[in-house]
């Protein structure tokens, strides 16, 4: 049989994890250390070494897998042991998730948080929690509950995650000792930097846009530091209350979408719905930069139309949505009202292309935010009146992630912070930073529709 080779050498922060063997560890760091690919480097040496060794890799969502820690492992980690039947991917059944099995009767399953049922019925020797700030302190107890296969020496949890508030359950978990911290620093990963500590091609230009953030965003994914936003706008989000799971919405929920023009800067649309009891829910978000307007009419109309009569065109290059042959109908009901930024150009392209009427947002800052803190707060019910729902982001934007700057409301809020105009007495708050602020805009487009009233604002297409 011929060699399977497979290259791989963890420094710093990484090779700590190689030899740690901790009940609970994390790699806490700025973005772009390697603390994944540190991960499930050790996850997969784990499988090979151990016969029928049972690991587990896992996120809050398992949706959000498909394009970041399967994709890592895929195509850098056990990227020769798939390719010559070492390891196969099996897809799953009633009975089991989807998993990468090893010839030798190691398994790795593959899971989200949001759907436990059939992960939470296995044991397990080892889990990687990747992005582990998304979950809860239930979510990560019932993970460590299921760690007690026993075929390898040690049963671990593993984690990564970038760093967030310092009040987070799991930087106080890892400061009472209960959880190992681990801390990843760029010359760590050898993408970026040589061994003899100069930075690479590649590192010189990434570094060169992370030292380009601000604020708590330039402390986090730079610095690694778990600090919060100095004069956050919005202090009374909490992840853990305001972003929820996917969910269905009933068609008699009455929809709403909001548009904050761009093309250098995001372009952003927020679908909302609004629940019997007023309660606002995002469930669905494009954040896109460098597109046309009229480009993005046609991507949301794509989104929430379907063929419900097709001409059944053989024509190899047929497109439904194109074809004026085929009946298009909509998959959810069509929205109340489209709310933009005032931009009398862009508004009217999409008007023409989306074939609808639009609203003038309410554009004032100051009421606007205060309407939106009112909704943030948690009502007597235990609940907020408004919510976030995961994975509502539709793409990421390559360019916006390579530069590590936010994408949607969930990423916005944490960074979006008071400014001070200079000389103002005792530092008193005055506006917003006009800076990644885009999804905030149509946040609070929405919030003031709905709660600030006002003159109609419509203009309907004849």
């Amino acid at each position: 049989m011929s060699e399977t080779v497979h290259r791989y050498e963890p420094w710093g922060a990484a090779l700590q994890l190689m030899r740690c063997r901790t009940s609970e560890v994390l790699l806490s760091g700025p973005a772009g250390t390697g603390k994944s690919r540190a991960c499930l480097e050790k996850l997969h040496l784990m499988a090979l070494a151990n016969k029928g060794m049972r690991g587990l890799i896992v996120r809050k969502t398992r949706e959000s897998l498909g394009s970041t820690a399967l994709v890592t492992y895929r195509e850098h980690v056990a990227k020769e042991a798939l390719a010559t039947g070492i390891v196969s991917f099996y897809g799953g059944s009633a009975e089991e998730p989807p998993q990468y099995r090893y010839a030798n009767g190691s398994r790795i399953m593959i899971g989200g948080m949001d759907k436990p049922t059939k992960i939470m019925s296995s044991e397990y020797d080892v889990a990687y929690v990747q992005e582990a700030i998304e979950l809860t302190t239930t979510d990560w107890e019932n993970i460590t509950t299921r760690l007690r296969n026993g075929v390898v020496s040690f049963q671990q949890l593993i984690a990564d995650c970038n760093p967030d508030k310092p009040d987070h359950w799991l930087h106080q978990r890892c400061a009472s000792g209960t959880t190992k911290m681990i801390k990843c620093r760029h010359e760590d990963n050898p993408v970026l930097y040589n061994a003899d500590g100069t930075l690479t091609a590649r590192g010189k230009d990434y570094i060169n846009k992370l030292d380009a953030l601000t604020g708590v965003r330039y402390k986090r994914l730079r610095l690694g530091l778990w600090v919060a936003a100095d004069g956050q706008v919005y202090e009374t989000f909490d992840p853990a209350v305001h972003i929820v799971d996917q969910r269905p919405i009933p068609d008699s929920w009455t929809r709403y979408w909001t548009v904050d023009f761009g093309f250098t800067n995001p372009f952003v649309l927020q679908c909302w719905a609004e629940d019997p009891d007023g309660r606002l829910w995002l469930y669905r978000e494009i954040y896109r930069t460098q597109r046309l307007v009229e480009d993005h009419a046609k991507h949301i109309l794509r989104l929430v139309r379907r063929c419900a009569d097709c001409c059944k065109s053989k024509a190899a290059d047929h497109d439904c949505h194109d074809c004026k042959a085929c009946r298009l109908e909509w998959t959810e009901p069509r929205p109340r009202a489209v709310i933009c930024d005032h931009d009398a150009e862009d508004r009217a392209t999409l008007e023409k292309h989306l074939q609808m009427g639009t609203t003038a947002a309410h554009k004032s800052v100051s009421d606007g935010i205060q309407a939106v803190q009112s909704r943030l707060k948690v009502q007597p019910d235990g609940r907020p009146r408004l919510f976030v729902m995961r994975d509502a982001l539709v793409e990421r934007d390559p360019g916006l992630e390579e530069a590590s700057l936010p994408m949607g409301a969930a990423e916005e809020v944490t960074g979006y912070v008071w400014a001070v105009k200079p000389g103002n007495a005792g530092g008193l708050k005055e506006e917003p930073v006009k800076k990644d602020d885009h999804a905030m805009d149509a946040l609070r487009y929405m919030v003031a529709e709905l709660d600030l009233g006002g003159r109609p604002r419509v203009r309907v297409l004849g």
